[in-house]
């Protein structure tokens, strides 16, 4: 194992984590990539099932691979009284405890957020939850596309034939993100008053923030955005159109200025400007129908690339439709090397991407994905534990 360099921000800072799937462990990585240690308590009988999703990345799972580089795998049964004690010895030198159980599992096993704070008064817990840790679905499990359900995204994704998940976990990155960041906030705080204070953040809340924007227009407007695929349920134009050539070209008209070029320069018919059917962005989407077969007219005299450049010209932001082939050949990627060969678990290299975040005058750490127990040995060391104790609570089931 790599220790984290020290120039990064949370060198020093331990991280205790009895987590799995993707909320949680997306939180964690991102500590872990700036700098804090990071112990990962899993299963001793196959740890985070998320390991388990797939096979791709020379035998991890693209979940695993993508959220868990750079940390310490430690295997622990946690129904067993010395799985618990191990955990306390851990937590006494732990900074943060992050844990995204079933509902109630940690309180009933003496490590929730109110019980901590007695027994650890510096140490910052936080639990990661589907619906909240109160309330009248504090006990419902949750998963991504339950909460992408109850919050009403699926209804405003797709198309008119019919609603469709967003493509990727966003309920879980909306709440590791959450996570995170009321982690920093945390531990700033830890910092300059000496005080811990508690995270909580669910799924359901997290991705409740993101649905501001249809919830109010919904309340106020009186009706729901429809599903309009890549089309902007209240900015027109905004979408995709097909190209002479058959490829979709897809652009966005976001002020009158731009509107005006979009007419004047793309559409070469200056009259539409003040066309009272689209003199607004309101009436435009209001003749949305209108519009959309002028657009489809021009479209039809060029090919996507001939497109693309006529958009350019006149200042108005537009786009091919990558595929997943695409995104990753992609240029911007490459001339801004934002690749990194990770180790996997099994001791293979696959790329992954730097964080998103550049921290001027460091580099983000970027180590191996830990096998499953892969660090149990050396941890239980740091604690005392011998290697004949060791052997003993391996042979006992508890690690």
């Amino acid at each position: 194992m790599t220790e984290p360099p020290e120039d990064l921000p949370l060198h020093g800072i331990t991280v205790v984590s009895v987590e799995q799937a993707v909320a949680a462990p997306f939180a964690t990585r991102q500590l872990a990539d700036l700098g804090a240690r990071v112990i990962k308590v899993e299963r001793p009988s196959g740890g985070d099932f998320a390991r388990r999703y797939d096979t791709t990345v020379h035998g991890d799972s693209s979940y695993f691979f993508w959220l868990n580089r750079s940390k310490e795998s430690l295997t622990l049964d946690l129904k067993s009284d010395a799985g618990r004690q191990i955990l306390e010895q851990l937590l006494t030198r732990a900074d943060v405890f992050v844990q995204n159980l079933a509902p109630g599992a940690a309180a009933g096993m003496g490590f929730g957020a109110a019980a901590l704070a007695g027994r650890f008064p510096s140490l910052v817990p936080c639990s990661v939850t589907g619906y909240g840790s109160s309330g009248p679905w504090a006990g419902r499990k949750a998963y991504d596309l339950l909460v992408q359900c109850q919050t009403g995204l699926v209804s405003l994704t797709g198309g008119p034939d019919g609603p469709a998940r967003v493509g990727i976990s966003i309920a879980d990155i909306a709440a590791g993100m959450y996570a995170f960041s009321g982690i920093l906030t945390a531990l700033f705080t830890r910092a300059t008053t000496g005080v811990a204070r508690a995270v909580e953040v669910s799924l359901f809340e997290a991705l409740a923030e993101w649905m501001s924007q249809p919830a109010h227009y919904t309340r106020f407007g009186g009706t729901q955005p429809p599903r309009l695929g890549t089309r902007h349920a209240t900015i027109a134009p905004y979408g995709t159109h097909t190209a002479a050539d058959g490829k979709d070209v897809l652009f966005s008209v976001q002020n009158e200025h731009e509107w005006a070029a979009l007419c004047e320069r793309f559409l070469e018919a200056p009259g539409l400007v003040d066309d009272p059917r689209f003199a607004t962005n309101a009436d435009r989407v209001t003749h949305r129908a209108e519009l959309d077969a002028l657009l489809a007219e021009r479209f039809a005299r060029s090919s996507s690339a001939e497109a693309m450049k006529a958009l350019d010209e006149a200042g108005i932001a537009n786009s091919g439709v990558n595929d997943v082939e695409g995104f990753l050949a992609h240029p911007v990627l490459a001339g801004r090397e934002r690749w990194r060969d990770v180790r996997t678990s099994g001791g293979a290299t696959a790329p992954a991407l730097l964080p998103p975040v550049d921290l001027a005058g460091t580099s983000p750490r970027m180590d191996a994905v830990p096998a499953v127990g892969e660090h149990t040995e050396r941890i239980l060391a740091e604690l005392g534990y011998s290697a004949a104790d060791t052997a003993d609570l391996r042979t006992d089931g508890v690690i």
